[in-house]
């Protein structure tokens, strides 16, 4: 079991999968939420949750304050937790905004390819067994599915290599936590020199 942290279904449980996934710890979520929150980045935001598992991150962002959430997950037994914690959310949204949800049973390169909707946030938390090229070929399909300024949060084991970012997402910053590391990028059209290789990493 895992929590809800904050918004409307604040301190509200989901399950998580048995096994086959690796939920993000409360720690990490709460920090990544707490940049998004500092960036005003949620309210009303398209978010996308790739290889999704329980659906933790997607439901955090739809609990504060995104619009439409869009969660991606192959494993038929996860994506029914998906389901099954996406109605727990919805049960405690405001009838007034109640947020979109949609579980897509799919590979993320299947949605991907086939992907016409455009996201403001995006969450990519892969298993550590997702090789390089894997993800730098998830990040090439993604990046023009995002709209201006989108940000991009990967996160990685702190053994895996940086990310390989495509043109039109720019590096922004690393964050690490123990044996978890958060890559953040946003959209651009700009090339520019990634931010996070002149100002220390952040570690907690």
């Amino acid at each position: 079991m895992t929590r809800i942290i904050s918004g409307f279904a604040g301190s509200r449980t989901i399950r998580v999968p048995r096994g086959g996934t690796r939920p993000t710890s409360d720690r990490v979520r709460e920090a990544a939420f707490s940049a998004l929150a500092a960036r005003d980045a949620l309210a009303g935001a398209t978010v996308l949750d790739l290889y999704a598992g329980s659906g933790a991150l997607g439901l955090e962002a739809a609990s504060r304050g995104a619009a439409a959430v869009t969660l991606v997950e192959r494993e038929a037994a996860a994506a029914r937790l998906c389901r099954s914690n996406a109605a727990i959310v919805l049960a405690n949204a405001p009838a007034a905004s109640t947020p979109s949800i949609i579980v897509q049973k799919q590979s993320v390169m299947a949605f991907l390819t086939s992907a016409s909707a455009s996201f403001d946030v995006v969450f990519i938390d892969p298993p550590y067994a997702l090789s390089d090229p894997e993800l730098a070929q998830n990040l090439q399909l993604l990046a023009p599915r995002l709209t201006p300024n989108a940000i991009v949060v990967v996160e990685r084991s702190t053994r895996s290599a940086a990310p390989t970012w495509p043109t039109g997402l720019v590096p922004d910053r690393r964050a690490r936590y123990g044996e978890t590391t958060l890559w953040w990028a946003e959209a651009s059209e700009v090339p520019s020199q990634p931010r996070y290789g002149s100002q220390p990493d952040s570690v907690s």
